[in-house]
């Protein structure tokens, strides 16, 4: 047996991870909700459908429910997000953050009480009974998702459809969105739980260490000299911007639900951390160099620049952006850092071949030497 941190902070003995029976999720979610004790009854659970089961990330799990109450018959669509028996991608922040689905339940929880746009969560789970590991329920939200496949810029993309308007609006809106992430108050809204630091005020520093030990960790003596370049260089040219606060860390217009071109929910808070504003921005900034710059694709007819982009986050925020080109840099570097396991796992997963060497020759190496080539 061995400690696992719940979504409060604390441990608790926690069984291996098991070998995962999708079939019986159907099943598994039903005793889940009948053993939840609040009302609910003749309860049946169907429609299970799981878009990517690889296993890498977390697993997403779109089902039907069905039950009665004491007010009648009821039918409601939820969603389960699965803890991957891999672990996190992304490094966890603090003890309190190693269960990649409990920190997501706990800060969707948390900020939906300051008035960003998650999903309503049902509850969360620890256990493995029930699906063969940990994971929350939350309440599904009617709209449009956008693939990281195909980029912005390409054909099938929800702004490929949209009118010059539409997709301003859209990028308008959701940095809007982040910039609303960004006015909460981190001490007040009780998120010392996400402090890396160990003297209570977190820095770039901290983020820094943390990114430096987890590719340590995971190149486990192989040469990356790229990341280690980005590493060495981003800690010697640190803004040591005071303006900390919470970021969503995953920030990018695929982790947003769309509704009429605005945000009807955002989603994917795995990556969420103590940092400033910018780190969010580097990271929406990074994945439109990517999706237009390094595949040499217009920008279609009102998409913003990312000069554009900034200007927009700084309405939306009151504040004045600094060093984008070094956010963009950071959020770079983090990128190449869970490509690192991401590559690993494609390896032993056999969707590799065992000689590839995608863990550290990928397309995101590629985009951070660019980067550096330009900005360092």
């Amino acid at each position: 047996m061995s400690d696992t941190a719940t979504p409060d902070g604390s441990t608790e003995p926690h069984a291996p991870k098991t070998t995962v029976d999708r079939s019986s999720y159907a099943s598994g979610l039903a005793r889940w909700f009948e053993q939840r004790d609040d009302g609910r009854r003749d309860i049946e659970v169907s429609g299970v459908d799981i878009p990517m089961a690889t296993g890498f990330s977390n697993e997403t799990a779109f089902f039907e429910l069905d039950w009665n109450d004491d007010d009648g018959a009821h039918h409601q669509r939820y969603v389960a997000r699965i803890e991957p028996g891999t672990g996190p991608l992304f490094p966890p922040q603090t003890a309190a953050t190693a269960v990649s689905v409990g920190l997501q339940y706990r800060i969707m929880a948390t900020v939906r009480e300051y008035g960003i746009p998650v999903p309503p969560v049902v509850d969360y789970e620890p256990g493995s009974s029930a699906l063969g590991n940990p994971f929350f329920v939350m309440e599904f939200v009617d709209g449009v998702i956008p693939s990281d496949t195909p980029r912005y810029s390409q054909a099938g993309f929800i702004v490929d459809e949209a009118t010059p308007e539409e997709r301003r609006r859209m990028v308008r809106t959701g940095l809007e969105a982040m910039a609303a992430i960004h006015a909460i108050d981190w001490r007040a809204a009780g998120l010392d739980w996400l402090d890396t630091s160990t003297d209570g005020n977190p820095t770039q520093a901290d983020q820094l260490r943390l990114y430096r030990s987890w590719v340590d960790h995971h190149l486990a003596g192989r040469p990356h000299p790229v990341i280690d370049r980005a590493l060495d260089w981003l800690s010697a040219n640190d803004p040591q911007d005071e303006r900390i606060g919470l970021i969503w860390g995953d920030s990018r217009l695929g982790n947003i639900i769309w509704k009429d071109y605005s945000p009807a929910a955002v989603v994917d808070w795995e990556a969420c951390a103590l940092s400033p504003g910018e780190a969010d921005l580097g990271w929406w900034l990074m994945f439109d160099r990517m999706s237009f710059d390094d595949l040499g694709a217009p920008r279609p007819e009102g998409f913003p620049t990312r000069e554009e982009m900034v200007t927009m986050y700084e309405e939306a925020s009151g504040r004045e952006v600094r060093h984008p080109g070094y956010w963009e840099i950071f959020g770079a570097m983090r990128f190449c850092a869970i490509m690192i396991p991401l590559g690993d796992r494609m390896v032993a997963a056999g969707l590799m071949p065992a000689e590839a060497s995608m863990a550290v020759e990928n397309d995101v190496t590629a985009a951070v030497a660019r980067l550096l080539d330009q900005f360092a």
